[in-house]
């Protein structure tokens, strides 16, 4: 079949395109608020139709979420990072966990044969920056650096396809991590420093059997956490369920 003339990228394209560049590189972080259309039609020079398109286009892939009344937030790093999210809502806590497990495993292992020195560098000094969150107190810190330290492992494992799918995963993971950092469990478990210290001493050492059992012993206190969460959430759901509001017993079956 003859060629044909290609279109010219439309300016809606460009747009989406910066847009996305944006997000992705970082300068528009997940969970932050983008500039107002005012803001963005006076820094693209483009009219207002062409950035409500472009808006709409990125909400529709997931990467943009509007909230009335507030603004327009990033949701997602990427269309891709979108659909995991999608898909982890449709999940439970423990199932996600389990397949984050599977990630870091593999990370771990793969991170005791390649990392360089510049990577453990990096790991110890996620492991001390997690640590210094868990010391002050501020959970939501600690989430952070937790996630962080994690990301550096999978940046040691040196796989770009490993590495971004944990990144993608783990962003849509937060509330995950969130449920075992609050599990009704002993603070050894909550913070599990020994079992992320083993993790770094074994990649140092070159050890990928042991960076694979730190890695599951620490995965393995994490999912003990989650199914505490959801047996206290059971057990406070059983007990709504049979008291009436006065706070008297009711009898199960609905009966009073």
């Amino acid at each position: 079949m003859p060629l044909r003339s290609t279109a010219r990228t439309n300016l809606v394209d460009l747009v989406i395109e910066q847009m996305e560049s944006l997000i992705a590189s970082g300068e528009w972080q997940v969970g932050t608020k983008i500039p107002a259309e005012p803001a963005l039609v006076e820094q693209l020079d483009v009219g207002r139709n062409t950035v409500r398109e472009a808006v709409r286009a990125l909400v529709h892939t997931g990467m943009l979420e509007p909230r009335q009344g507030d603004g327009t937030y990033v949701r997602a790093r990427s269309g891709f990072g979108a659909a995991v999210q999608r898909r982890l809502r449709r999940a439970g806590d423990l199932e996600a966990f389990e397949v984050r497990a599977s990630l870091e495993r593999d990370a771990a292992r793969h991170a005791a044969l390649r990392r360089t020195d510049e990577d453990l560098t990096a790991l110890r000094t996620a492991l001390a920056t997690r640590d210094r969150a868990w010391k002050s107190g501020d959970l939501a810190a600690f989430v952070d650096a937790d996630m962080d330290f994690h990301r550096a492992v999978a940046a040691a494992a040196h796989n770009s396809v490993l590495a971004e799918l944990y990144d993608h995963l783990s962003d849509a993971l937060r509330s995950t991590l969130q449920s075992v950092v609050g599990a009704p469990v002993p603070d050894s478990v909550r913070n599990q420093y020994a079992s992320h210290e083993a993790i770094v001493d074994a990649i140092e050492a070159r050890d990928a059997e042991a960076a694979e059992r730190a890695a599951l012993a620490h995965l393995s206190e994490g999912m003990a956490a989650l199914r505490a969460t959801d047996s206290t959430t059971d057990t406070a759901t059983d007990t709504d369920a049979d008291s009436g509001a006065d706070g008297t017993d009711r009898p199960k079956g609905g009966q009073r």
